[in-house]
């Protein structure tokens, strides 16, 4: 992978590549105590140290990295703990947002949800994990902008992307990704009805049951 600064502002380019190095952490690619060069990364995403550099410090302000001084910086990633933590607030703020999309939410959101519905009993049949753990972002991710709410669509969306190892870990419990299509097609019936308090309570169980089947998957 490489950014060519062309035509690019310092500030998007930055963003570019904080994004290039969390999401190497957060899928796994960079592991908790690997050693972050910023020479190596600069080749490898072909741009200068400057922007590593600084997507290195904010990635420290966020808790994925840690800086021994005079030393060096290694990834501190997402641990069991902070994924449960995450969980956690996720079934009851994802609900509330499920409250407040169906009060809201459009016939084009409706619609998105019918095909992303389509294409994941298509992959369910095939045990396509990566495509399904794609089709469960859009699909929450169609809640959160549905709220119409910049605070939740920030923060949940953020928690959604930091345990993405964990929800390819559940859904990749057998028999769990089918189960989670039918918690969709639920989720979807409720908030189509605009049934706020229903579609409060089937987001809030299918998070609890992503977690439960995530512990499964993981103590295996």
């Amino acid at each position: 992978m490489s950014y060519s600064t062309a035509g690019t502002d310092k500030a998007s380019l930055r963003g570019r590549v904080f994004n290039a190095i969390r999401e190497a952490i957060l899928d796994g690619s960079y592991k908790p105590g690997d050693v972050l060069r910023e020479s190596t990364i600069a080749n490898e995403l072909g741009v200068s140290r400057t922007p590593v550099r600084e997507a290195i410090r904010q990635l420290e302000l966020e808790g994925l990295v840690q800086s021994i001084p005079n030393k060096e910086t290694v990834v501190a990633g997402i641990t069991d703990e902070d994924v449960e933590d995450i969980y956690l607030i996720r079934s009851r703020l994802e609900g509330l947002a499920a409250r407040k999309a169906a009060t809201k939410i459009t016939e084009e959101d409706l619609k998105q949800m019918e095909e992303i519905l389509a294409l994941t009993a298509f992959y369910v049949e095939k045990n396509e994990f990566n495509q399904l753990k794609e089709l469960d972002h859009k699909f929450h991710d169609i809640i959160y902008n549905a709220t119409r709410s910049k605070t939740l669509n920030h923060i949940l969306s953020d928690f959604h992307h930091y345990v993405q190892k964990a929800r390819k870990a559940s859904i990749s419990t057998p028999g769990r990704a089918k189960e989670s299509w039918k918690e969709h097609e639920a989720i979807y019936l409720a908030l189509k009805e605009r049934d706020g308090e229903k579609a409060e309570k089937l987001v809030g169980q299918h998070i609890k049951n992503v977690e439960y089947n995530m512990h499964i998957n993981t103590n295996e």
